[in-house]
């Protein structure tokens, strides 16, 4: 059976409550809960997240809850497990969990799309003096390759095998962003994978104290990439991202989804997104990533089936 959080007539409990309230008050309850799976607080997803969840709390009076995760792989288990309703996730962790494939043991097709929102870029990131100018700067050195089942290490492991590396050549950190830049401020990491929008908030934040740099990404590397997953494409970093990042820099994007669990029926998530992009501009407050979300680029990049209610949506405003 489908599980609605939209409308839901809970009669036991609004039987109690009817018990408890003063004469007049009250009648039946309609609840509405979403749980929205995000990424570790010194990213982009949890704030976009807790934007999200304040304003389905003032527009539809949801009760909502807030995840700080490992970010795309872990909340794609989530919502399979039935313990989040929501989630933001990259694009290349949503396809390979359609096809069964990376992390994914066998096919996990049990969400479905809402939305593109802002490009992931792939940022690997090392400081003045680290010897890393290059990709192939990595082998022999400490690479902080995001947190374990993270959408991050998912693409740290894509790429660095497009440039004819394996976590052999190197010394693979299994590490946060937060973590990442404590390593490079001690001197315990040499670079990192900042796969996110930009500017990174971390990195941005490793820029007051250090001399950021910002490793290009092109060439072999990244043809071979765009052969292999049809979801990357070129892309710029622009000078002055981040402070004395003085050239723009060659890299890969790919989208990152805003998607539901596919127990959630048509009507709610289509009411989930009336309500986002009809506030759109409440969540592009959120954060300099977030202003990129737009409803002009919501179907572009996305490599998996969209939700029959966003689909409704969409078709109403002449899009489908």
């Amino acid at each position: 059976m489908r599980r609605s959080i939209t409308f839901a007539l809970l009669p036991a409990l609004a039987m109690m409550l009817l018990a408890c309230q003063p004469p007049g008050g009250g009648g039946e309850g309609e609840e509405l809960f979403v749980t929205i799976a995000t990424g570790g607080q010194s990213g982009n997803y949890y704030p976009i997240g807790g934007s999200l969840a304040s304003l389905y709390e003032d527009e539809l009076g949801a009760t909502t809850t807030v995840e700080a995760t490992g970010a795309s792989v872990d909340n794609i288990n989530l919502l399979d497990e039935g313990r989040a309703e929501m989630a933001l996730v990259q694009a290349d962790a949503a396809s390979q969990a359609y096809a069964g494939e990376g992390p994914f043991e066998e096919p996990v097709d049990s969400f479905s799309a809402v939305a593109s929102l802002y490009p992931q870029y792939v940022q690997v990131i090392t400081i003045a003096g680290s010897g890393v100018e290059t990709m192939e700067d990595l082998a022999g050195k400490r690479v902080s390759v995001g947190a374990p089942n993270s959408g991050v290490e998912l693409n740290a492991r894509a790429v660095t095998g497009a440039f004819g590396l394996s976590y052999e050549d190197f010394s693979p950190q299994y590490l946060s962003y937060s973590e990442t830049i404590d390593g490079m401020r001690n001197g315990n990491i040499d670079a990192g994978f900042f796969t996110s929008g930009i500017p990174n908030p971390s990195v941005t934040d490793l820029s007051t104290t250090d001399e950021v740099r910002v490793v290009p990404l092109e060439g072999e590397g990244v043809q071979n990439l765009l052969n292999d997953y049809d979801y990357y494409s070129e892309a710029i970093i622009p000078a002055g991202t981040y402070e004395d990042q003085e050239e723009d820099v060659p890299t890969v994007t790919f989208a990152n989804l805003l998607v539901v669990s596919n127990e959630l029926d048509e009507d709610t998530v289509y009411e989930l997104t009336r309500t986002m992009w009809e506030n759109i501009e409440r969540i592009q407050q959120t954060n300099a990533a977030a202003r990129e979300i737009t409803l002009e680029t919501a179907q572009d990049g996305i490599p998996i089936e969209l939700h029959p209610g966003a689909e409704r949506y969409y078709s109403e405003q002449g899009m489908r």
